[in-house]
């Protein structure tokens, strides 16, 4: 009998719904002409492109003239980053970031570093919350940009994001926030928040992969990041991946479509696994805001166990899980986010992400915490420091 296979890594990708697909499907053969061309079929397929920004335009609160293209979240915060720091370079050379944004942005600021440009990287505090105080403290007048992730990949904390946005209009510095993560599961007013650029990826939400936008306020002089072609308003060359563009427009029509729905059966079955795990597993600490956090989001750190041990003999119960990122799962190191709120490095090597979907059970959570205790268990039995710290609470209890 095949092994049932309990999909807790949401937040890494998500499978792309059926009604996707089938909207997808004919763009792929019958409907594959080049939307830039002159004649009909292909301007059909231009229309088509056009519907599917107008969706996404109206899902952030903007107009399709703002939003563009990419091949996904990487090359958005790679083209608002860069871009902007050239286009701006004559007003200044200081970007003001987080210390736990994705590689995405902070291996873009280690390589603008290297181009003459300076990078403040703000703390945040115990729940990965940014401090808005050192936020105000580090703006310069040579301060160009600041980019703050919406919602945090690893802990799935959500940024105050308004605050920020009205903090960077009262100082005239233009404000990119990723929402790669928050996109099609949490509200975004980019007038609201006054972002000028917000960053999405389609497979975080349902969608197809190899396809994100970049928004990009009016007014914004941004340049392009690819050259070759007029394609996107001349500001991002190639030709326009059309299927993919319009399996996007599809996830993000049904993401808003139930969005209030799913949130609160995610939120219910989040704060069910919460407690659980909090409750019947002896030395774990919750790792991100308790409430400010995606709905869908859990991250646990086990004291006195590897992380990397825990995912495999998860794996092995047929539960897929992530240590962090999805991005660096491939690195001994300990999650950049962890340590930057507070985790000592013993600590943050023994984290567990679980992201949740609408599609979950409540039974594929019992049957996950079961796992857990389980494993967790057989882990710290094999764990010397484990051993040690029992005895001391044994010899501490003696004398007490």
């Amino acid at each position: 009998m095949e092994k049932k296979i309990i999909y807790l890594d949401h937040a890494a990708t998500t499978a792309t719904r059926p009604e996707v697909v089938d909207a997808m499907l004919p763009y792929f053969t019958e409907n594959f002409w080049n939307p830039s061309s002159v004649y009909t079929p292909a301007l059909n397929n231009r229309k088509v492109v056009d519907e599917s920004r107008e969706t996404i335009a109206r899902s952030l609160g903007t107009t399709a003239e703002n939003i563009y293209f990419t091949a996904g979240g990487s090359e958005s915060d790679n083209w608002a980053l860069k871009c902007t720091a050239e286009a701006y370079a004559n007003k200044g050379k200081h970007i003001i970031t987080s210390k736990i944004e994705h590689h995405a942005i902070l291996h873009t600021c280690e390589y603008l570093e290297k181009k003459g440009f300076e990078i403040t990287y703000i703390d945040v505090d115990e729940n990965g919350i940014l401090k808005l105080d050192d936020l105000k403290a580090a703006i310069r007048p040579d301060t160009i940009l600041i980019s703050v992730m919406f919602a945090n990949n690893e802990i799935g904390t959500i940024q105050p994001i308004k605050e920020i946005g009205a903090i960077a209009k009262e100082h005239g510095i233009l404000f990119h926030t990723d929402a790669v993560q928050a996109f099609g599961h949490e509200r975004i007013d980019v007038d609201e928040c006054n972002i000028d650029m917000l960053s999405a990826s389609a497979h975080k939400l349902n969608g197809p992969k190899g396809v994100g936008i970049l928004y990009i306020r009016k007014g914004v002089k941004i340049r392009s990041f690819i050259h070759g072609g007029a394609q996107e308003r001349k500001r991002r060359a190639g030709t326009e991946n059309v299927p993919g563009i319009v399996g996007m427009g599809k996830a993000v029509e049904i993401a808003m479509e139930h969005m209030e729905e799913n949130r609160k059966k995610e939120t219910e079955l989040r704060d069910y696994l919460i407690r659980r795990v909090m409750e019947e597993v002896p030395y774990t600490r919750l790792n991100g805001h308790p409430a400010r956090r995606l709905s869908n989001n859990a991250n646990f750190a086990f004291q006195f166990i590897e992380g990397e041990s825990l995912l495999i003999m998860l794996d092995m119960d047929g539960i897929c899980g992530s240590s962090g990122s999805a991005c660096t799962s491939g690195s001994l190191d300990p999650s950049h986010v962890l340590l930057a709120i507070g985790l000592p490095h013993e600590i943050a090597h023994g984290s567990l992400r679980l992201t949740l979907s609408e599609e979950t059970t409540k039974e594929d959570i019992d049957y996950t915490v079961e796992s857990v205790k389980r494993i967790v268990e057989r882990l710290r039995s094999m764990s010397p420091l484990y051993e040690d710290f029992v005895k001391s609470r044994e010899k501490q209890d003696t004398k007490g």
